[in-house]
């Protein structure tokens, strides 16, 4: 399995991206059931969880991005989005997605960076 993650870019504090990350070479009765995440990490530091999507879609956030992030995911598309609103620049950070458990290869990540 491939994951492929787009959508990152460069936004003004307030502004809004929409992430998008796809597992190529899986199939649908692999992706449907697994809890998926989206991550992000700054320079030396650590992985950090963001936003997770289990496979009945109920989300849940990390206290930093609540009522600003919204997780989603269409099995069929083996695709899982963010959608980041009101963006700070505390936000910036290369995305990532990934299976919780079990995860497969980690993809490259988009860039995200909020600036003024």
């Amino acid at each position: 399995v491939q994951l492929q993650a787009s959508g990152g870019g460069l936004v003004h504090p307030g502004g809004s991206l929409r992430l998008s990350c796809s597992a190529s070479g899986s199939i649908f009765s692999v992706f449907a059931p697994k809890h998926m995440a989206w991550y992000r990490q700054t320079p030396g530091n650590q992985r950090e969880l963001v936003a997770t999507i289990d496979s009945d879609r109920r989300p849940s956030y990390t206290d930093s991005v609540k009522d600003r992030f919204t997780i989603s995911r269409d099995n069929s598309r083996k695709t899982v989005w963010l959608q980041m609103n009101n963006l700070k620049p505390e936000d910036s950070a290369v995305y990532y997605c990934n299976a919780i458990t079990e995860p497969w290869p980690w993809g490259k990540g988009t860039q995200v960076t909020v600036s003024s």
